[in-house]
């Protein structure tokens, strides 16, 4: 199934490859828990940016591998490269098109301990062959 998201103004827009029924991780990480982000990591191969490519700004912290990309506009945060994924993409359920979401399924990450969670994530964003 292919979803559509934007950020608030619009000015960047993607889409991305997942099933009708989604599982998504709400991370109580400082940086998370402050956007109030909910993830939905997929592969690279799964995510589209249709629009909008010139209007982001990135913002990096800590080790710099996680790149996290911010409408210059409208500020919001649509979907970033995570460290615990660097060969995907986490996308902010939050920014996502309900209208072609059959059903949800919200898991706890445990962000703040993050060195000893991560690895709990690197399946997500493997593709299915």
């Amino acid at each position: 199934m292919r979803h559509q998201g934007s950020c608030h103004c619009g000015a960047v827009q993607f889409s991305v490859d997942a099933p009708e029924t989604i599982t998504v991780q709400s991370c109580n990480c400082s940086l998370c828990e402050k956007l109030g982000y909910i993830h939905l990591i997929v592969p690279k191969s799964a995510f589209n940016l249709t629009h909008g490519k010139d209007n982001l700004t990135t913002y990096t912290f800590n080790t710099g591998v996680a790149q996290h990309y911010f409408c210059q506009s409208c500020g919001v945060k649509s979907f970033y490269v995570p460290r615990s994924n660097p060969d995907g993409y986490s996308i902010n359920f939050r920014c996502l098109d309900r209208s072609t979401i059959k059903d949800v399924v919200h898991e706890a990450f445990d962000g703040q301990n993050w060195e000893q969670n991560a690895a709990s994530l690197s399946h997500l964003s493997r593709d299915i062959v």
